[in-house]
């Protein structure tokens, strides 16, 4: 932890709450995908780029996190319509109080990563979890709870079971019934486990800037799968285990696990808790997990 740090995150925070949550993602999509480019195409030694997004920009900062925190307070403050709108751009609402929010969380942010990097690893290559994920998840939780007023969960409508939400307040809609869970986990899983065999790490880094990159046209209202919680798992996976087959595996059920968390701290909740980043911690947990105890050797696949 540096002063410098502490500077660039409460910068980094305030820029991504004055572009929206889910667009400062996207960005941390492409700058993956430029960092990835420049390891494969010039320079394989070359890591320091990844310090950008998923460090000084990265989503448990202001590339997404910041965002979050921003919007749970707009909507609280009467000056946005939803703590759920994680689309529309702190700047517009022409309150710079939204914006310095957004700088505190980034700070915040920040400082949950450094305090999860004291937490032991599996082995070397293998933390216990991926630390910005769970950094969005706990900066999500503390916005919800400054700010929110539903509670940990929320509560279903009247008459419908919990984990049965109407239309009007599922995560994603058409990405919610079990055919289609399926469907992008297994497409998800089969192209991310692929990148992660042939290109090993980079290509994981790959997978999910492809994956989060896409969500540009879920901002311009396009119905986009979100799939990075699907393809960074099935990567990983297939980094440890040389198998395209166990990244497919591995893609469905981190689909399931990401509409899981979106029915259980989402749907009936009034400001962000974000699904993908909740499946992705718990998946690298298993998936590192699982490669510290030996398991990818004990059940080789063909491919």
């Amino acid at each position: 932890m540096t002063l410098l740090g502490l500077l660039v995150a409460f910068g980094g925070g305030i820029f991504g709450a004055a572009i929206g949550a889910l667009p400062a993602f996207t960005f941390v999509g492409f700058l993956t995908m430029i960092g990835v480019a420049i390891q494969m195409a010039v320079a394989p030694e070359a890591t320091d780029f990844f310090g950008i997004p998923f460090g000084a920009f990265g989503p448990h900062t202001g590339g997404f996190a910041a965002g979050v925190a921003a919007a749970a307070y707009a909507a609280k403050k009467g000056k946005l319509d939803s703590g759920r709108n994680i689309v529309t751009a702190g700047m517009g609402l022409n309150s710079p109080d939204v914006l310095l929010v957004g700088g505190v969380f980034g700070v915040v942010g920040y400082l949950i990563f450094w305090a999860l990097t004291f937490v032991p690893s599996f082995g070397p290559g293998l933390a216990f979890s991926d630390l910005p994920a769970v950094g969005v998840v706990i900066s999500a939780f503390i916005a919800r709870f400054l700010w929110g007023t539903c509670g940990l969960c929320g509560k279903a409508d009247p008459g419908r079971g919990f984990f049965h939400p109407t239309d009007a307040t599922k995560w994603l809609v058409f990405q919610s019934s079990f055919a289609q869970i399926v469907v992008i986990g297994l497409g998800g899983g089969l192209l991310g486990g692929w990148l992660g065999v042939t290109h090993g790490v980079p290509g994981a880094l790959l997978a999910f800037g492809i994956a989060a990159s896409s969500l540009l046209f879920l901002t311009l209202g396009v119905l986009t799968p979100v799939s990075h919680h699907i393809m960074l798992p099935a990567a990983l996976a297939g980094v440890a285990s040389g198998s395209v087959i166990w990244g497919a595996v591995i893609g469905i059920l981190s689909a399931f696990l990401g509409e899981f968390f979106a029915r259980a701290f989402l749907c009936h909740g009034d400001t962000h808790i974000d699904p993908p980043a909740c499946a992705i911690a718990v998946m690298t947990f298993a998936v590192n997990l699982l490669s510290f105890l030996g398991f990818w050797a004990l059940i080789p696949l063909p491919v």
